[in-house]
């Protein structure tokens, strides 16, 4: 267990909620909160529009740059559409459509004084932290920007050059360490981690995703348990990079591995906002060798049309239900669990 010393827990104790940290994010957006709106969203890709209605045939009227930060006044059902994600906000200058948005909070958290040793899942609760990584020479140079809801392997906790609190985060797909400021993440309580209907045998329970309703349905004795709307994979049958299409598999299948939190994407150790990395995936359940998983999504909010590159797209509260509800069981705090656990059935 990582643990710190007495000095080193008042730091902690004084530096642990987060007040300095957050002084950047706001200078994002081009409004200060303020009341009498619904929350806050953040934009996942380059550019999006901004129209007069929720209505892709209006006028644009303005955009919003990726990462930046709006007030959610209102949230609309359009009867313009898409059929498929009718869900538009209204912002202080018109309306946005929801598919390249993540409605977000700014949650800093008190710090904890110690790190089982063999490393603990903890998740982000600001829109964005920078990550940084530690050079041979004590320099530090930045690497990812860590999305909220998204989900990271802490190992140790450290204090920075300034006495700031950190927490060591330790890459599952690279085995490299890098550093972020504690407070904006918090670690997962066991609790939220613990199976769910424990006492249903495992044999009863099942899972159907359906592509072309775009739904995953979860079932106990071949009663229905849960339903979402999902984002499946793109439907190409052309390779991509890793020779794999990025067509969801049609068949059926079993989850054999369940991980809270996983890299994807290509593995390089780099700091672009245009790079395709996605550390941090949370709450992911494989069912598919070839890397097809049910996990969160951060960087959509489009669920009912295929978004992905074969993986099931899901909410992140959603996600974390199915690996909480699958076998093999979970055991919180574990880094993975494997095994020949639920059966999944995919089609179209």
């Amino acid at each position: 267990m990582t643990t710190l010393s007495r000095r080193d827990v008042l730091k902690l104790a004084l530096l642990g909620l987060g007040g300095l940290a957050w002084r950047p994010l706001l200078s994002h957006g081009r409004h200060s909160l303020g009341h009498g709106f619904l929350g806050l969203a953040r934009v996942t890709i380059n550019s999006i529009a901004v129209y007069q209605k929720p209505d892709y045939r209006s006028p644009r009227v303005d955009s919003l740059k990726r990462d930046q930060i709006v007030r959610i006044l209102e949230a609309v059902t359009s009867p313009a559409g898409p059929r498929y994600n009718p869900r538009w906000y209204r912002v202080d200058s018109g309306f946005i459509h929801t598919a390249h948005t993540q409605r977000v909070a700014i949650r800093p958290n008190k710090v904890a004084t110690s790190i089982p040793k063999e490393g603990w899942p903890a998740e982000v609760t600001v829109p964005y932290t920078q990550s940084w990584q530690r050079l041979p020479n004590g320099s530090r140079r930045p690497l990812y920007r860590l999305y909220y809801g998204s989900v990271h392997w802490v190992t140790a906790i450290k204090l920075g050059d300034q006495g700031e609190p950190l927490y060591e985060i330790t890459d599952d797909l690279l085995k490299v360490p890098y550093e972020v400021y504690a407070p904006h993440l918090r670690l997962v309580p066991a609790e939220e981690m613990t199976p769910l209907s424990p006492n249903v045998p495992a044999s009863a329970k099942s899972i159907e995703v359906d592509l072309g309703a775009q739904e995953v349905i979860a079932y106990e004795h071949r009663k229905e348990v849960f339903r979402t709307k999902i984002s499946s994979g793109i439907p190409s049958d052309a390779p991509t990079d890793n020779g794999v299409p990025t067509r969801t598999p049609s068949g059926n299948f079993r989850v054999f591995s369940k991980l809270p939190a996983r890299h994807m994407g290509n593995g390089d150790l780099v700091s672009s906002l245009e790079a395709y990395e996605l550390p941090g995936v949370p709450w992911v359940s494989f069912f598919v060798d070839t890397g097809v998983a049910f996990h969160g999504t951060y960087w959509h909010d489009n669920f009912g049309r295929p978004m992905s590159h074969g993986c099931i797209n899901m909410r992140n509260a959603d996600a974390l239900w199915l690996f909480r509800w699958t076998t093999p069981a979970c055991q919180p705090g574990a880094f993975e669990v494997r095994g020949n656990g639920t059966r999944v059935w995919v089609h179209e």
